[in-house]
């Protein structure tokens, strides 16, 4: 049929024998991938190839390899065809300088057809001339195998895989660990790049003493608020007032957070309201004498007091009520875990807290799990750093909060 000419010839191209020359010798390998070849005929060949190469001279070893090469990134090629290049290319690349293989990396850094086991073995060359192109661009490295690159090599190997269009948090993760200063600058400053909370505490963490690093991680457009408040927490002033002049849209979420909660306690007891006066009598004389602790806050939370555990935490963690009440009423689960862990509360307190807050305080059991690991993770300095910017933001919104409520 006319319609699928191009198809029909993709299919002759896929089942047409592979012929790969090797120059110079006299000799050549021919082997055809068809229907019907068992594995042991394949290997037959393969045998064959290794006596033609082991006999070649180092140019046409060479001759071979690039004419390999341009056939396959230039041509058509099913997935099992792709393999066997490969398994020629590799054996050919056993054999030459390392220019060759450099220069090779190169050919096949952006391929869609690059051999896997090509690829991997160039990757791990400790040679970074040759490492470096197809962990920068290779399309045909997976994340099992980046990830094992960066446990195993050294740091130029990381550098290049931070520069890659795309890096999966797994392995920014791995990277914001293990690299050198310069790697996670560089990372962060890879617009390709997605990060885990993980990755941007340790980034934060590690941006105390590097101001340039800061900025990188505070201009990412994906930080999350309590990230970007504990990154200005830390950083010095000058960068404070660069990141919230070039990110106001998050100072000003940070404000507005503090802000937002304003009024609900009117709006849900009445600044005079008996019932509210009495509870927070009872919370407030517990704290002067000495009695309110993490025990009186994880007994209210286990006994779904709310109203007593938002009194208790605010008058703990020194944030208005409204606030407190915000977190715990939307589930704010990173603001939770940075107040107990602020408070140096331990995980059994901060999980009775989340529950508290939870939906019909219910968490599945992998969240849950996960929200341990950050709860361990998480720095009580970093923590107490997050609490000082909302107490700052609070204590710079308080004069115009007052005036609003007595408009009201």
């Amino acid at each position: 049929m006319k319609g699928d000419g191009p198809f029909q010839k993709r299919r002759e191209r896929e089942t047409q024998p592979l012929k790969i020359g090797v120059y110079g010798c006299g000799s050549e390998i021919s082997m055809a991938v068809l229907p019907g070849f068992s594995m042991t005929e394949v290997s037959y060949a393969f045998e064959d190839m290794d006596d033609v190469i082991a006999r070649g001279s180092a140019e046409s070893r060479a001759k071979a390899l690039w004419h390999a090469t341009d056939v396959l990134v230039e041509g058509e090629f099913s997935e099992d065809q792709i393999r066997i290049f490969g398994e020629v290319i590799a054996r050919l690349t056993e054999e030459v300088e390392e220019a060759a293989r450099a220069e090779l990396s190169r050919r096949l850094a952006h391929s869609e057809n690059a051999p896997p086991k090509v690829v991997y073995m160039l990757a791990f060359d400790d040679s970074i001339e040759v490492a470096g192109p197809v962990l920068q661009f290779s399309p045909r490295l997976d994340v099992k195998s980046l990830i094992s690159n960066i446990r195993s090599k050294g740091q130029p190997h990381l550098l290049a895989i931070s520069r890659r269009p795309s890096v999966p948090v797994e392995v920014t993760d791995e990277l914001v660990t293990r690299g050198n200063q310069e790697v996670v600058q560089s990372v962060a400053a890879n617009n390709g790049a997605c990060f885990s909370n993980f990755g941007f505490r340790q980034m934060i963490k590690r941006s105390e003493t590097d101001t340039g690093l800061a900025e990188q991680v505070g201009l990412r457009r994906e930080i999350p608020p309590h990230m970007f408040a504990q990154l200005i927490a830390k950083a010095s002033d000058d960068v404070r007032r660069k990141l919230e002049r070039e990110r106001p849209e998050l100072a000003a979420e940070i404000h507005a957070s503090v802000a937002h909660a304003t009024g609900k306690l009117y709006s849900k007891f009445g600044p005079g309201q008996a019932s509210y006066l009495v509870l927070k009598q009872a919370v407030a004389e517990a704290h002067k004498s000495g009695r309110l602790n993490e025990k009186s806050i994880v007994t209210y939370a286990l006994a779904h007091k709310f109203e007593e555990a938002v009194i208790g935490l605010s008058l703990l963690c020194a944030l208005p009520v409204d606030v407190v009440e915000q977190m715990l009423t939307l589930n704010n689960r990173d603001m939770i875990l940075v107040l107990s862990k602020a408070l140096e509360f331990s995980w059994e307190t901060a999980m009775a807290l989340l529950f508290l807050g939870a939906e019909n305080h219910r968490i599945a059991a992998s969240e849950l799990e996960d929200l341990k690991d950050e709860f361990k993770r998480a720095d009580v300095r970093m923590s107490r750093g997050i609490l000082e910017v909302y107490q700052s933001h609070w204590r710079a919104a308080e004069p115009e909060q007052l005036r609003t409520a007595q408009l009201h």
